[in-house]
């Protein structure tokens, strides 16, 4: 299978665009699309078959759920049944987040296949704001099932080359809307209700563009994104202890003293602010040193440049990959959590 990209770059073009991914979704394909966060694999949610080709392309195990991707509240109605006790705070968030990077963990309705929940009795369901994304699943009007568009395991893809290297000859299509501009993959949270509690608990079952400083006014947080080992132990997308990494072994740093470099191999850097004063930059003849966010260190910046710098920094064929650790504050605790990850490091 020849796997093409098609451009969007004027409004005939994205009309074209629209087209082809309606046409080939309606028909039960598969193709890779933009949203802000990351690029998805997409495919008819409420198409079992569709669904089945999504987990063949990315060789996804079948016990890891699904992203359910809807146009808005009418779409959100058809695939969840909404717990009355969370429905006023649900609204809330979704008028304050959507669309947005934000996903809901919320009982399913059978309409949904098993495989897209790989089992369990809920649902993972966001909204796109990408405009490329939104005009197709508005067209479609179908919600669509939408992981990252990669091989299981590996880096994310924030572009349509990014895609290209990952699922060439996998896919038929895939949408070029540009990088992405969230950078990092959606926030999951649950919300959960407790007698005579005037707010109810937000469980953050993994960290995203959405923080606990942006969450924490709408409810009691609870941080729940520990890593899971075990397929049993998964409640939702993203939990897996071993995610987002790249084929190269990466190391998180935590203080420059504690590196001591072997004569006979080779290293990489993934520098958050590329200052010598960090202590990182000179400790080693680096072959590349990427940097997430140059200067002071901007947080948002960096998670938008971490996957791309993170892919860059392996295909460079070095022995092992060194990073600097991220201030774990606002969108920087995302960037940690998808770190610890790729470095096989329980968060």
């Amino acid at each position: 299978m020849e796997t093409v990209i098609i451009g969007t770059g004027n409004q005939q073009a994205i009309r074209e665009s629209v087209a082809i991914a309606v046409d080939h979704l309606e028909k039960g394909s598969i193709v890779a699309l933009p949203t802000e966060t990351v690029y998805g694999l997409a495919a008819n949610a409420l198409d079992a078959k569709a669904c089945a080709k999504v987990f063949e392309a990315k060789e996804r195990p079948n016990f890891d759920p699904l992203i359910v991707h809807v146009s808005g509240e009418k779409m959100l109605n058809s695939v969840a049944d909404i717990p009355e006790e969370i429905e006023d705070t649900l609204s809330t968030l979704i008028n304050e987040f959507w669309p947005g990077a934000l996903t809901f963990i919320l009982p399913k309705k059978e309409i949904v296949p098993e495989i897209v929940t790989s089992g369990l009795d809920t649902v993972a369901v966001r909204r796109s704001k990408n405009p490329i994304f939104a005009e197709i699943i508005n067209t479609l009007e179908l919600p669509i099932a939408a992981p990252s568009a990669n091989r299981f395991g590996s880096i994310s893809p924030t572009s349509a080359n990014a895609v290209l290297c990952e699922l060439s000859g996998k896919i038929p299509y895939i949408i070029d809307g540009g990088a992405c501009s969230e950078g990092v993959e959606s926030t999951i949270i649950k919300i959960e209700s407790e007698t005579g509690r005037k707010k109810p608990n937000i469980q953050i079952l993994r960290p995203g563009p959405v923080t606990p400083e942006m969450l924490k006014k709408f409810g009691k947080i609870e941080k729940n994104h520990k890593s899971k080992t075990s397929s049993k132990e998964l409640t939702s997308p993203g939990q897996l202890d071993s995610h987002y990494a790249p084929i190269t072994p990466l190391r998180i740093i935590n203080s420059p003293d504690t590196f001591t470099p072997e004569p006979s191999k080779t290293y990489a850097l993934l520098s958050y602010r590329g200052q010598k004063k960090d202590g990182y930059i000179e400790l080693c003849e680096w072959k590349l040193i990427e940097t997430l966010s140059p200067g002071s260190g901007k947080l948002p910046e960096a998670a938008v440049r971490f996957f791309f710098a993170l892919r860059k920094l392996d295909q460079l064929g070095v022995d092992e990959i060194i990073s600097e650790p991220i201030p774990e504050r606002g969108i920087g605790i995302a960037i940690m959590d998808r770190l610890k990850r790729a470095s096989h490091q329980s968060s």
